[in-house]
């Protein structure tokens, strides 16, 4: 892509109050995550299952691809970042020039990974390794850019969330459509190459036509200062921002924990319940739980804060996860329950995170005078995708652990053990920890809009300056 040169340091004009978004904008960056997780859900729900029973590789060798490949996407999600930051194009700015280009390359990848030949063992778990790295270097170079994008669209904190609504809604969709029509092909001995081949292809015509919605329906509408940013600058911005380094190291905590129970969730419906069919009843009480938080959550933002919410949010979901624990395989409703409201957790902070990292970025700003939405949001996504590793590979070591059998039509009690464990103590254990990070969070969002009154305000005494200066040189 083409950057263009536009003047570094030059005086932006004073901003003016930012009405609402319209309403094509909010949905069309909603679209933007549905294409997303057309391949990072399909992955996260689907991947491991595919890996132990389709491509017949163990569940501790997954487990540590899963590991070091998502190890490996974190850093790419830094290098992104980098991109970002230092490329800026004249029509589209800084980051839909990266969804444009980057989202067939990132879909087609989706497929290869699905589409693992028979070529051996060692073949086999070498193509594993290659796509699915290469999936996660797309998907880095598409979503980085993606999340950066809503900071720049506005600095109020109620259209803030909904976007962050819109952006969970789209991926709840896509999730839920999942649950509710993909999962429940995956039964013990079912032919799963073609429905995973034939799937995948479908989501790469369909994500590109959501992704070119996105781009075509958004722009950026906050003032920068500095188009294209030095690595000097990026790096100024992240030192000493607090706010970013706590929601960073809580968000590690909580995704390791979501991840957990997203990958192992379909073994707990399958092989510790015997129900697979409530797999599909969840995803559809997923979207309207969604819908439902979605429409008030501007509100409670509003009544409560992000922060205060964030908090409750941890709070069910590992409740939830000690029940999903402790419940008796014969009393569904009780598990069902479990897995229910730790899912209501799971989609609140989901909902809220995305606008907590934005007000970060005004944070970075306050402090240094630059807007670095990628290297901020990059970083950011590093310690989500360290997370997202670090969860599934804990729930693939615990199916390993428990002594998981694939295609076994009753698992042995130690294995339900390590299938309980995946989905409901690690989920559990990790909200805690998430919460105990997030207490200390200072950035309220009383502090958030006062910070933003401050920038606006330097903005405008710098715009005055050099006005005053400009008419005292052509006086002179």
């Amino acid at each position: 892509m083409t950057a263009s040169n536009p003047t570094e340091g030059a005086t932006a004009p004073a901003s003016k109050p930012m009405g609402p978004l319209p309403k094509v904008s909010i949905l069309g960056y909603g679209a933007g995550d549905a294409a997303n997780n057309l391949a990072f859900t399909t992955a996260t729900m689907f991947l491991l299952l595919y890996y132990t029973d389709v491509a017949g590789i163990s569940a501790a060798a997954a487990g540590t691809l899963l590991l070091v490949v998502r190890i490996f996407d974190a850093f790419s999600d830094v290098l992104a970042g980098r991109f970002v930051d230092k490329t800026y194009h004249k029509k589209f700015g800084k980051f839909r020039p990266f969804i444009m280009f980057g989202s067939v390359p990132l879909l087609l990848l989706s497929v290869a990974a699905f589409s693992i030949p028979q070529i051996g063992q060692s073949g086999m778990l070498l193509w594993a390794y290659v796509s699915y790295a290469l999936l996660g270097l797309a998907y880095s170079f598409v979503n980085i850019p993606y999340g950066s994008l809503a900071g720049a669209m506005t600095q109020h904190a109620g259209e803030r969330a909904k976007l962050a609504s819109a952006r969970t809604i789209g991926a709840v969709a896509v999730g839920s459509f999942l649950g509710i029509f993909i999962a429940p092909l995956m039964k013990d001995g079912a032919k799963l190459q073609p429905l995973f081949t034939t799937m995948t292809l479908i989501f790469a015509v369909v994500g590109t036509a959501l992704y070119m919605f996105t781009v075509f329906s958004t722009r950026e509408r906050v003032v920068r200062e500095v188009a294209k940013v030095s690595m000097k600058q990026s790096l100024a911005t992240l030192k000493g921002n607090k706010p970013l380094l706590l929601l960073c190291i809580s968000s590690f905590l909580f995704l390791t924990g979501q991840l957990a129970v997203g990958t192992v969730q379909i073994y707990y419906f399958r092989d510790v319940l015997h129900s697979l069919g409530l797999y599909a009843v969840m995803s559809i009480v997923n979207i309207v739980l969604t819908f439902g938080m979605a429409g008030i959550l501007p509100r409670l933002v509003r009544a409560f804060g992000k922060k205060n919410i964030y908090l409750a949010a941890g709070v069910l979901m590992g409740g939830g996860g000690l029940i999903v624990f402790f419940a008796p395989s014969t009393m569904v409703w009780l598990a069902f329950t479990g897995v229910l409201v730790t899912q209501v957790g799971i989609l609140l902070v989901s909902m809220l995170v995305w606008a907590l990292e934005a007000d970060t970025v005004e944070y970075g700003e306050w402090k240094t005078g630059v807007r670095t939405e990628g290297i901020t949001y990059a970083l950011f996504s590093f310690t989500r995708k360290t997370g997202q590793a670090v969860g599934g590979a804990l729930a693939a070591f615990a199916l390993a652990w428990g002594g998981y059998s694939a295609g076994a039509a009753q698992q042995s009690d130690h294995a339900l053990l390590g299938i309980r464990a995946g989905a409901g103590l690690l989920p559990m254990v990790f909200a805690v920890l998430a919460l105990l990070v997030m207490v200390i969070y200072p950035l309220t969002d009383a502090r958030h809009k006062e910070i933003v009154h401050e920038i606006s305000q330097r903005r405008s005494e710098r715009l005055t300056a050099a006005l005053q200066h400009r008419d005292a040189d052509e006086g002179a």
